[in-house]
């Protein structure tokens, strides 16, 4: 490593020019610009938030209560779209437990289920109960019972 350090050093001395200070002066051009684009996001916020308001004109503070009403329509959409798509998780996942539930009662059709979610239990215990269908009752095959049919409690 330090030999690579020394050809630059010599390099340097024979054509009598740093090569590092071009690119110093950029980074320091754009370390500048930041810092400013930096300044006024912060202006910006706090006059967003209210502060710092005197030295702008009427013009100005339009604009910024312009800004305001955008953003607030803005996010009255957003928040309305996520209860909405809220809702629909909601549904689909009780779609999807119904569709469970149908499918084991069709996988075996002797068994029977009762969903009990509504009719408060303890803290997430399962509230799926399976009774037997004796053979010697024919009329109750094939019969499926849900929610509406049975209740416990």
């Amino acid at each position: 490593m330090a030999r690579i350090k020394t050809i630059f050093d010599r390099y340097q001395q024979a054509i009598g020019t740093s090569l590092w200070v071009e690119q110093y002066e950029n980074m320091q051009r754009t370390l500048s610009h930041l810092k400013d684009i930096n300044r006024n996001l912060r202006t910006e916020i706090r006059q967003r938030m209210g502060e710092d308001l005197d030295s702008l004109e009427f013009d100005e503070l339009r604009g910024l209560e312009q800004n305001v009403d955008t953003a607030l329509k803005e996010y009255h959409v957003i928040s309305t779209q996520t209860e909405t798509y809220k809702k629909k998780v909601k549904h689909s996942y009780e779609a999807y437990k119904n569709l469970q539930q149908e499918l084991g009662m069709r996988e075996d059709p002797a068994f029977g289920f009762v969903d009990n979610t509504g009719a408060g239990g303890w803290d997430g215990a399962a509230d799926m109960y399976a009774f037997r269908v004796v053979p010697s009752q024919p009329n109750l095959h094939g019969m499926a019972y849900g929610s509406h049919d049975l209740r416990l409690g």
